[in-house]
């Protein structure tokens, strides 16, 4: 009778062989599972900074799967990507919704703005407006910090009486391209203050348009209040002495049918509601923007969501 041959160790092997491979396998259709939720941007930092913090909240907080989609283009492209389905939700401002989107005058009351945007979206495109981050990004004019001091141009009818008087220097002008065609934009600021440069202003993408104003290849671009590019730069915001930007209190816009499917995203996406003030938003877009050492927009935006107690750390995960 022959000895019995001793069982060797390469079931044992193929065995784990397959175990590691089910694992990895497993990983990789999680990482590839369609998303639950989409949330976009237009294309400025601000935009990418709550996108993120949306993000970040619903991801820290849920089950959902969240694919992030900032930069996406301006006003129209987030809407229409948000009426078609292609977006879940984005935040909007309620002045742009107001007179871009719904094509109405501008209100100076912030919560009458609020309020008319809320009861006309839901009616008409199905769209909720939930509780407005607490910031208000108005546009506004800027230029270089030292040439406005010399210039004594502190206001926009300061500026505009410079240009309209011929005196030197005569400066050149730079906007987005959505700037120079929305209604409460360079078109409305001609009428309310009578701009006439002496060469048209020139159509630039955001990106582009701060760093030429602080070259000096432009003397006066619009800008958003909350910019951290301001900061970065060593701009000066001029003062709207007539008030002619309405109220633009940023907001997460949502579809319904998306709250219908996760109804818990109302009060979790409402517990950033009134958190970020001006200061706050512009510091956040600065560390973003900062030439030295800039740090990525998702995590500005998780560090603020820990230091607010809305999500934890990872070490208290721990």
């Amino acid at each position: 009778m022959s000895e019995a041959k001793r069982p060797t160790a390469i079931p044992r092997l193929l065995v784990l062989l397959v175990v590691v491979l089910v694992v990895v396998a497993l990983k990789f259709v999680g990482l590839f599972r369609p998303a639950d939720i989409t949330i976009g941007g237009k294309d400025f930092t601000e935009q990418s900074v709550l996108c993120e913090m949306m993000a970040t909240l619903i991801e820290e907080n849920t089950d959902l799967r969240v694919d992030r989609r900032p930069f996406l283009g301006g006003t129209m492209v987030c809407f229409n990507g948000l009426r078609g389905g292609e977006l879940d939700a984005y935040a909007e401002y309620t002045g742009t919704g107001l007179v871009n989107i719904l094509g109405r005058d501008a209100l100076s009351d912030p919560n009458e703005t609020l309020a008319v945007v809320r009861q006309t979206f839901a009616k008409e495109y199905n769209l909720t407006w939930l509780e407005p981050f607490g910031f208000n990004n108005t546009y506004t004019l800027t230029m270089r910090r030292e040439q406005a001091e010399e210039l004594g141009i502190r206001t926009f009818s300061d500026l505009a009486r410079h240009i309209t008087s011929g005196n030197e220097p005569q400066l050149t002008a730079g906007f987005t391209f959505e700037f120079l065609d929305r209604p409460d934009g360079y078109r409305g600021l001609c009428e309310a203050y009578a701009f006439e440069f002496t060469d048209e202003p020139r159509g630039f993408d955001p990106g582009l348009m701060y760093k030429a104003c602080a070259d000096r290849e432009l003397d006066v671009i619009c800008a958003f209040a909350t910019d951290g590019r301001i900061a970065a730069f060593d701009l000066v915001t001029l003062t709207d002495d007539r008030q002619f930007f309405p109220p633009y209190y940023a907001a997460p816009l949502i579809r319904n049918e998306t709250l219908e499917a996760h109804p818990e995203l109302r009060d979790l996406l409402n517990q950033l509601g009134g958190v970020i003030d001006d200061e706050t938003m512009q510091q956040l877009n600065y560390q973003v923007d900062r030439k030295d050492n800039p740090r990525r927009a998702r995590d500005v935006a998780r560090e603020f969501l820990i230091e607010q107690g809305l999500i934890l750390s990872q070490q208290s995960q721990e």
